[in-house]
């Protein structure tokens, strides 16, 4: 499918995959509309071809005017690539108690009820768009992870938000297919994202050296070149591809 000369919509665009993948979709001609929280917008870099828009993916309005903004930019919206989420870590039993409901709330309204709420509200703007050959209108990109499939230790709130987003795939595929919208998912293992900051290289060394190949962590630029190809690939539907250099988590 074509980015250049339409709108593209990213979640969590300010930063990490978001905005490697707001920064490669631009690049590509498309006028990106980066969603994500003031604090974000704040340190963005400014890019040519990006428009920050403040938006809380669990809030109905502000993705519906976010989702208008990308609709009244003159060009069709055709893309939307969902990659805001948290991971925070707990155990269902821990040293300090049993896992904070409001915790696992939290993480499920987020990674999983946001990524729903703005496929729900961007395909039906998308759906109102000219169709294009073979009667496509565009494309929605999700992301899970590789700990939807091989939950660690401590990673049970996260692992079911991520679980929900893989599970969502293919009957949001089917949904969506008479109106020409295909729905796919990235399922990433570990990747150097801002949520890897404040992890000492010696950490990050350990966490490279558990992957089979290449043995390095992955950078947000690889992410974003796979939602690219997955964009122009218009017979890609209803499927779930992992970027993991191979890894299998264990379970800690």
């Amino acid at each position: 499918m074509q980015i250049t000369d339409t709108a593209a919509l990213v979640t969590g665009g300010a930063s990490g995959l978001g905005g490697a993948t707001a920064k490669a979709l631009a690049a590509k001609g498309a006028r990106v509309f980066a969603l994500d929280l003031a604090s974000s917008i704040e340190k963005a870099e400014q890019v040519d071809g990006i428009t920050y828009v403040e938006a809380d993916v669990t809030d109905v309005e502000q993705v519906e005017a976010a989702v208008a903004t990308a609709s009244g930019s003159g060009v069709p919206l055709r893309t939307v690539v969902n990659c805001a989420g948290i991971g925070p870590s707990a155990r269902i039993l821990s040293k300090k108690g049993r896992h904070d409901l409001a915790l696992y709330a939290k993480v499920i309204q987020i990674n999983l009820i946001g990524t729903f709420n703005v496929l729900t509200v961007a395909s039906e703007a998308i759906a109102k768009t000219e169709p294009l050959e073979d009667n496509a209108r565009g494309v929605i990109i999700n992301t899970a992870s590789i700990a939807a499939f091989d939950g660690q230790i401590g990673q049970v709130a996260y692992s079911s938000s991520k679980g929900g987003v893989v599970g969502m795939t293919l009957p949001a595929a089917r949904d969506l297919a008479s109106h020409g919208i295909r729905v796919l998912t990235i399922a990433p293992g570990i990747v150097d994202t801002p949520m890897l900051a404040t992890v000492s290289d010696e950490f990050r060394a350990t966490l490279a050296a558990g992957i089979p190949f290449p043995k390095r962590l992955a950078r947000p630029d690889e992410y974003a070149q796979l939602a690219l190809s997955l964009i122009d690939h218009d017979y890609l539907n209803g499927e779930v591809v992992r970027m993991d250099g191979s890894l299998r988590m264990a379970p800690r």
